[in-house]
């Protein structure tokens, strides 16, 4: 159990509100956005081809690339692969532009020596 010293009070927490409307948190929000927001929207797109694709070109996926292997089950495994690239591509944008800046907030934040 802590004793909290009356004549010093409680920890002072920064104004969330002028933080969120400060330059650097608008170019942070904005670098998330322009990666996440395309990318939602391209792999969207590319899930749904597949499902119509599926749905109504049962033709086109039935075509045999080799063996037993067809054109539908690629494109179905083909998801899974597009899925850890967008992964790998968002690890790589968040290390090299947001994780600087969202450190630099914080330290701002925090009171430490950006």
């Amino acid at each position: 159990m802590t004793i909290t010293d009356p004549a010093v009070g409680p920890p002072q927490h920064p104004a969330w509100t002028e933080i969120q409307q400060s330059p650097e948190f608008g170019s942070l929000r904005k670098r998330l956005r322009g990666f996440v927001f395309p990318m939602t929207a391209l792999f969207f797109l590319w899930y749904m081809a597949y499902v119509l694709l599926a749905d109504y070109a049962h033709g086109f996926m039935s075509i045999k690339l080799f063996g037993n292997i067809n054109v539908g089950l690629v494109l179905g495994l083909l998801q899974f692969v597009s899925t850890f690239v967008i992964t790998m591509l968002y690890v790589r944008h968040a290390t090299k532009n947001l994780d600087p800046a969202a450190e630099k907030i914080r330290k701002e934040i925090e009171g430490e020596d950006a």
